[in-house]
């Protein structure tokens, strides 16, 4: 979608960015996408057997990256997500898929947007998302849980 659209569907939303249109789903790729991947790495290889090199191949990342987020050296911006036991059961979900159906991207794919609007839906991202936001929209957004944005 682009700005000019966005400002027009969502007046109230963009007073408060002005020029600084950052959405949650940026800010999601650089916070959820490695906490989640990381969630990943650590179960297959802790709980599934794999080896850091099969989970790398697996999950499409070097076996460096598996080692870094194994070691909790990387992927590590969201703990409250490995509390929540509805994001946890999805991630269980993408997990079984790619070791047992590893053909079924989809579904992989599908899942993890879930797990996304599940982490946002529940302000998991908050912390994270204002402080990479101007301040003046900080403070006052509701963007992850405004329900007329039809995102959920």
């Amino acid at each position: 979608m682009t700005v000019v659209n966005f400002k027009y569907f969502f007046p109230q939303i963009t007073q408060l960015i002005g020029d600084n249109l950052l959405l949650p789903c940026e800010v999601g790729v650089r916070t959820i996408l490695p906490a989640v991947k990381a969630i990943m790495a650590r179960n297959i290889v802790e709980n599934h057997g794999l080896k850091e090199k099969e989970t790398a191949k697996l999950l499409g990342l070097s076996q460096s990256a598996i080692s870094r987020y194994k070691n909790r050296d990387r992927g590590n911006n969201l703990t409250e997500i490995e509390k929540s036991v509805e994001v946890q059961v999805l991630i269980d979900q993408m997990i079984a898929f790619l070791i047992k159906q590893p053909q079924k991207k989809q579904e992989v794919m599908i899942l993890f947007c879930q797990t996304c609007k599940t982490i946002r839906k529940n302000g998991l991202m908050c912390d994270l998302c204002s402080k990479e936001m101007a301040e003046e929209w900080a403070k006052d957004c509701v963007f992850c849980r405004f329900e007329k944005l039809n995102i959920y």
